[in-house]
């Protein structure tokens, strides 16, 4: 007989003290290898963000790639979305930090508020980078060296959405990170701010495969190209510039900027010092008799119905200031009564022009279009006041959106496109085709950022809008930026006030280049090339798609 063995199979149900002494172990190492991730998406974030200006620091622009290796290293879609969440908050946190700025004017009312719009704001349009992870993280197709190509399409997708849905907020993207007038953004003027986003990105992650696995002549391939899109975008950047002959037309401009801080606005005493202030910059003799002054938003604390009353002493200090012939765009808010009997309220640029012992004339109107929420209204703004929170936002009355914004026709000078603020920050508000203006003059009131990177970085982004139509740019603000801007996106030389510097600049007004390729065809450029992208990261997977259809025929 043989003896049993003296080994016995555990009961399966029994537990295994192996097993429970291991995960523990496992558990702790995830969560530091989780921790670490994190970090490191914070410090990539950061890093992307330093690309901008007024940093500038362009090797900033691989933390794109790394973004991506560290999206396929997660094991889920959430992680993904965790990772690329932490990234975009550290981004926008540093890019737009300064809106807290804005809440200290009146510290007293309005500062405890500061914290929560400098964390609120990067935490909302960070869910924007999440989800291009995320969806990056679900369908990427792991070891194709051409895969940076449906990153850069989802994530600079997830950007045009950013700038686009509830009224968007495009604030630096990507490829806002090549200066405005550099050789890299002349791209713009072909596909738009945008399509230079999606150059700039899909040609940082093609290096990435170079650190996976995968044929090497494939990986190396693949760093070429985005090399290729890189240099070719730069190159042809730079032969644009070199081709470029300025060209100033008959028109004289005078740009007043007259560093009146927002906190003297608040103080009525200080009223007729601001107004004699603007009327005297705008009366001082130069070189050259201006055409048309140009005041920034919001240039006078009081309202265009107030300024402009019968027997109004601002009215008649700015008729005096000006010259016969001479055209005055000034920003003041304006009221005017809704059917319903109540006022709506509007910011917006005045037209005006002297019209003797009539005094001002009113030319022409542009209210602004695109209103900043939580700034000029409130989004939801029924149920706001219904339940109080109005009163603790101190949003008293909304302003109303101004029609879609179109070009001001006005007595000899040539049609010019008012934008107003943050409005500079949209392509496509400037038309491209018959009704193509001849200039753009973008007002704004920057003096609620002090001088933070804020009035930096909105200069960099509104002059994009120069390269994008091959207009010139007149830029007016009280305490700085302002200056004149080609239509190349560079600001013409010795023609910059910065900020504290009271001034003007008087200069005249660039001729505009012939519309540009963006011009005429907007966001389709933009749309044609992620869709050659998208075609470039599925080539790959052509062998399979033609094995389905043979499968599928037998």
């Amino acid at each position: 007989m043989t003896p049993e063995p003296s080994y016995v199979d555990p009961d399966p149900a029994a537990p295994d003290p192996v097993a429970l002494a291991d995960p523990p172990r496992r558990r702790s190492g995830g969560v530091w290898l989780r921790v670490g991730a994190g970090l490191t998406a914070l410090v990539l974030g950061a890093a992307a963000a330093a690309a901008h200006p007024p940093f500038g620091f362009l090797i900033g622009l691989l933390a794109y790639p790394a973004l991506m290796l560290l999206a396929e290293r997660t094991r889920t879609t959430r992680g993904a979305f965790g990772l690329g969440w932490l990234a975009g908050f550290a981004y926008f946190f540093i890019s737009s930090w300064w809106v807290a700025e804005a809440f200290l004017v009146n510290a007293e009312a309005h500062a405890w508020m500061a914290p929560f719009a400098a964390s609120l704001l990067p935490a909302g349009l960070a869910l924007f980078w999440g989800a291009a992870l995320a969806v990056y993280r679900r369908f990427h197709l792991a070891g194709h060296a051409l895969r940076p190509l449906l990153f850069a399409v989802v994530f600079c997708g997830f950007e045009w959405l950013r700038g686009t849905i509830l009224t968007g907020f495009p604030w630096n993207p990507a490829g806002a990170a090549w200066a405005a007038g550099s050789a890299a953004s002349q791209f713009a003027a072909a596909a738009g701010v945008y399509g230079l986003s999606l150059i700039t990105v899909a040609g940082a992650c093609l290096i990435a495969p170079l650190f996976g696995p995968g044929r090497l002549k494939s990986r190396v391939g693949a760093a070429v190209l985005g090399g290729c899109l890189i240099g070719a975008m730069v190159i042809g950047g730079a032969y644009r510039l070199s081709m470029a002959q300025p060209e100033a037309s008959d028109t004289t401009v005078r740009i007043v900027q007259a560093d009146v801080e927002q906190q003297a606005k608040w103080d009525a005493a200080n009223f007729e010092a601001i107004v004699q202030r603007y009327v005297n910059l705008t009366a001082r003799p130069g070189a050259q008799v201006p055409d048309v002054i140009v005041w920034p938003e919001g240039a006078l604390p009081v309202t265009a119905n107030e300024a402009f009353a019968r027997g109004s002493p601002v009215a008649a200090a700015m008729a005096r200031a000006l010259q016969p012939g001479q055209t005055l765009l000034a920003g003041l808010s304006r009221a005017e009564p809704a059917p319903e009997g109540e006022l709506r309220y509007f910011n917006s640029l005045f037209a005006l022009s002297d019209a003797g012992d009539a005094g001002l004339r009113v030319e022409a109107i542009y209210d602004k279009h695109r209103l900043v929420p939580f700034g000029e209204y409130l989004p939801l703004g029924d149920l706001m006041s219904r339940t109080g929170l109005r009163s603790l936002v101190h949003v008293p009355a909304d302003f109303s959106a101004g029609p879609t914004p179109a070009p001001l026709s006005l007595p000899g000078l040539p049609d010019v496109q008012p934008l107003i603020c943050y409005e500079s920050l949209y392509p496509g508000f400037t038309p491209g085709g018959e009704t193509r203006p001849a200039w753009i003059a973008n007002v704004s009131n920057d003096a609620w950022f002090g001088r933070t990177s804020g009035p930096v970085q909105h200069l960099n982004l509104a002059s994009f809008r120069a390269i994008e139509t091959g207009l010139p740019m007149v830029r007016a603000t009280p305490t700085g930026i302002s200056a004149l801007i080609d239509p190349w996106g560079r600001v013409v030389q010795g023609k910059r006030l910065e900020p504290g510097e009271s001034g003007v600049i008087d200069a005249r007004l660039p001729r505009p280049l012939g519309r540009t390729p963006y011009a005429v065809a907007g966001d389709l450029i933009f749309l044609a090339m992620m869709l050659a992208a998208l075609a470039g990261a599925l080539w790959p997977l052509r062998s399979r798609f033609s094995r389905v259809r043979s499968l599928s025929g037998n």
